[in-house]
């Protein structure tokens, strides 16, 4: 176990929970591949532990001498997010259960932070109270992750956490954090990395507006590129889910606030 400094009077009571990690706790993500549960430490603390499934033979192997595991990914790069000012749940531990013949499971433990939404709700429900300021907001919360050299390859929908501040004030936190490139982004690779939030072009519309407020690109430039992106991945998603229909491969995740 690998402790962030501030939480380190809690090795005991994690090792603890971790023995009793199958038994106890409320999920919040069940899945096949990774599972997410809530705890209350003894201090009042509420915290997630997010279990990663044991990785196949190779990457067993690879995990153990030759990459980070995406346990030790998720709070270093956590870190280095709150380093650089963006928003994600404060990382508190990872740990690993390694072999000679390569990693087990590992886990990656966090605060669990208050929030009001994802960015899902605002795909999926178009009448969503302030739902135009909340979007404007986050494009500015993405453009300063691009600003600040942040490539979140998983930026997904559901990956980040919306807190209504005030009345019309929202702060953003990134979870599932185990992909991430830290570079200097061009055009082509800002606008790839927003093509996965929503395929709703009114929404588009409205992110390549408020991106044009910071960028030295028209909001009609901004908008071609990112709906081309986003056309582009809706494409090769649903092709995927078709066969994965087709072949049976399709999982079933649980999620519950």
């Amino acid at each position: 176990m690998i402790l962030n400094p501030k939480y380190i009077h809690y090795q005991l009571e994690l090792t603890e929970i971790l023995h009793e990690f199958n038994h106890k706790g409320e999920f919040v993500v069940f899945a096949e591949r990774n599972t997410i549960k809530k705890f209350t430490l003894t201090s009042g603390l509420h915290i997630n532990i997010k279990s990663f499934k044991i990785p196949h033979f190779i990457n067993k192997i690879a995990y153990r001498y030759f990459r980070d595991s995406k346990a030790k990914r998720s709070f270093t790069y956590a870190t280095i997010l709150l380093e650089k000012g963006i928003g994600t749940p404060e990382p508190i531990a990872y740990v690993e259960n390694k072999t000679a013949f390569g990693l087990n499971d590992s886990y990656y433990i966090s605060e669990q932070i208050p929030y009001e939404l994802t960015f899902r709700e605002l795909v999926e429900i178009p009448d969503f109270p302030n739902h135009e300021t909340i979007l404007r907001q986050f494009t500015h919360f993405c453009f300063q992750l691009h600003e600040k050299d942040i490539e979140f390859k998983d930026h997904t929908p559901g990956n980040t956490l919306i807190q209504q501040k005030d009345t019309n004030m929202y702060s953003f936190f990134l979870v599932d954090l185990n992909r991430m490139n830290f570079k200097e982004l061009s055009f082509e690779e800002r606008m790839k990395n927003l093509s996965r939030l929503t395929p709703k072009k009114e929404m588009v519309k409205i992110m390549s507006d408020e991106y044009a407020k910071f960028y030295p690109k028209s909001s009609e430039e901004i908008y071609n590129k990112l709906w081309f992106y986003t056309e582009e991945f809706q494409r090769k998603y649903h092709n995927k889910q078709e066969w994965k229909r087709k072949l049976g491969l399709k999982r079933k995740v649980n999620t519950t606030s």
